[in-house]
């Protein structure tokens, strides 16, 4: 059903927006950049983590790493990933195509600025072979993201 709500939202919030369907998977920021012949930092991957209890996403560049230092400072406390089961729970989508369009249960949607390198980037939408184009800031706006940065780059 993920596809489905993904479709949904889309045409809702965003129906100039296409869903691109590769018929390979995109479930890594490994494979997405190879299926999508571009640079793994434009794969906007989308983490599922808690601070405390309280559940959240981050959207960040594919070669990114959550920093407990920034998290620390920023939110208050030292993520910790949320299990596939869980994961799948709150926004309806399996690891691997995991999103923020279309969710199970509204959740707080962070964006690390290390998008804004990129003129566009590539989202998972809600299964293990789609994606979407979108410009960082239009990302953030559409899903209600505030812009944080919790993340370091392999050159940091």
């Amino acid at each position: 059903m993920s596809g489905e709500s993904v479709l949904a939202w889309l045409g809702k919030h965003a129906p100039d927006v296409a869903l691109i369907d590769h018929s390979r998977s995109t479930a890594t920021v490994a494979e997405a950049a190879e299926v999508l012949g571009v640079e793994p930092g434009r794969i906007a991957k989308t983490l599922a983590f808690r601070v405390g209890e309280a559940p959240m996403l981050l959207i960040a560049r594919g070669e990114a790493r959550l920093d407990n230092q920034k998290c620390k400072a920023e939110l208050g406390g030292r993520p910790r990933m949320l299990d596939a089961d869980t994961t799948l729970e709150l926004t309806g989508h399996a690891v691997g195509g995991v999103c923020p369009f279309g969710l199970a249960t509204a959740l707080p949607i962070l964006a690390d600025r290390s998008l804004l390198a990129y003129a566009t980037v590539f989202p998972a939408a809600g299964t293990r072979t789609s994606s979407v184009e979108l410009e960082p800031e239009r990302l953030a706006q559409l899903v209600g993201a505030r812009w944080v940065d919790i993340c370091k780059l392999p050159e940091d």
